[in-house]
């Protein structure tokens, strides 16, 4: 029996281990090719989780989870199924869900978060 592989919902959005922290006194705020490493290291640990770049600049990412339906198939197959697919196409237009979230490092190396619609 195949084990089913299970997806960690929640990855740690804290830099990796040896990096710049906000509270760390003394130390001064990473520079520009520091906290692009942070971004990369984040952005690596968020695809392993599931997630997909949609884009990058330098220290912003959009990452995506989930995909559209894509209704011409859909409608093709109802269309050709005498509108009995129209239930399968239904119930996937309504359950299907894409989630996006903008991750950006700050000047401190703190990873900010923005979920979006």
């Amino acid at each position: 029996m195949k084990r089913r592989r299970t997806v960690r919902e929640s990855a740690s959005i804290e830099p990796p281990p040896g990096y710049y922290l906000a509270g760390d006194a003394g130390r001064e705020p990473p520079d520009g090719a520091q906290r692009a490493l942070i971004l990369d290291w984040v952005v690596s640990r968020r695809i392993a989780s599931g997630w997909r770049v949609e884009s990058r600049s330098g220290s912003q990412v959009v990452l995506v989870r989930g995909q559209s339906v894509n209704h011409v198939l859909h409608a093709f197959l109802t269309v050709f199924s005498c509108l009995v697919w129209g239930v399968v196409w239904a119930v996937l237009a309504l359950v299907n869900r894409v989630e996006r979230e903008a991750l950006t490092v700050d000047a401190q190396g703190r990873i900010v978060t923005v979920s979006a619609p």
